[in-house]
């Protein structure tokens, strides 16, 4: 399969509301909006010179999954998506550019959080509990190890930053000012719902969720929360290999926790302008490839043409 590496895209029979770190945004109609994913890569909120092969299409086609699967599992759960095929107002040369990278879905109103799930105890949760026994400003268990499990999945949110800046990590009273009291509760119960029905699903297929992060967006005609944007990728979520998971040490990935030991190794941790070296972006695009068979049961060229 020859797809290039795109991490600029401009489409000349759409109109771009909005570029993100990995996704552009164009407005199909009044109530669609064409979601565009790029292999650009971030990671510490920076944004890599290069990007990684095959990413936009793995992120694109799982996230789809998922929102057929969750659906499934949650039947009254309510996403934005609504199809992988491109809108009829897409000229076939922009056709080409977004092949296998886009989705069309519904436009709603953004609530401006990122809904953090955490089901185990790593990254930055476990940097802070070293320090002051909390995450998130939360009071867990004592003598948790590195990667343990929580006793049960916690909900710990932070800011979404514009791009440039940096997300904050925040409570989920800090939260319900930011969202509002009337769906700062529905958000979390949601969101928990929402991770423990994937969790349940990728431990059928060895792989274990140690985290990840939801987006939501409000529907003003029905007042329905619905969740938005990617979904449990390996751009926004920890997948560890199950038969390989052993508590108190630093697990093996398929996401991009691959990308940020190389960053802090190196030194390059947070800073602007670094290109991956040519192995490191191979090997972040294996490991998205792998975490695509085993949560969907097929390689990507089959999805692609399926």
């Amino acid at each position: 399969m020859s797809i290039p590496v795109v991490t600029n895209i401009e489409l000349s029979s759409l109109a771009k509301l909005a570029s993100g770190k990995v996704r552009d945004l164009y407005n199909v109609d009044d109530k669609t909006l064409l979601f565009v994913t790029t292999d650009r890569i971030s990671a510490y909120d920076v944004i890599m010179a290069n990007g990684v092969p095959l990413k936009g299409a793995v992120l694109t086609n799982i996230s789809a999954h998922w929102f057929k699967v969750l659906q499934e599992r949650i039947p009254d759960l309510k996403t934005h998506f609504i199809t992988l095929d491109p809108p009829a107002n897409l000229g076939d040369a922009d056709k080409e550019l977004v092949r296998g990278r886009s989705m069309q879905v519904r436009k709603l109103k953004v609530f401006p959080v990122e809904a953090i799930v955490r089901g185990y105890i790593t990254g930055s949760a476990w940097n802070e509990y070293k320090k002051s026994g909390t995450v998130h400003g939360l009071a867990v268990p004592a003598g948790l190890q590195q990667c343990s499990p929580f006793p049960e999945p916690i909900y710990t949110p932070s800011t979404k930053a514009e791009l440039g800046q940096h997300d904050e990590n925040i409570t989920p009273e800090q939260a319900a000012k930011i969202v509002g009291e009337k769906y700062a509760a529905r958000i979390e119960a949601l969101a928990l719902k929402v991770y423990k029905a994937g969790a349940a699903y990728a431990a059928e297929r060895g792989i274990i969720i140690a985290d990840t992060k939801f987006e939501f967006g409000l529907d003003e005609e029905t007042d329905e929360i619905v969740l938005i944007d990617e979904v449990l990728t390996p751009d926004s979520s920890r997948f560890w290999p199950a038969d390989e998971y052993e508590v108190g040490r630093d697990q093996d990935s398929f996401d991009k926790q691959f990308l940020r030991n190389w960053l802090t190794k190196e030194g390059f941790k947070g800073k602007d302008g670094v290109e991956m070296p040519a192995d490191i972006a191979q090997s972040t695009s294996e490991r998205y490839l792998d975490a695509f068979k085993r949560l969907t049961g097929k390689t990507l060229q089959e999805a692609l043409q399926g």
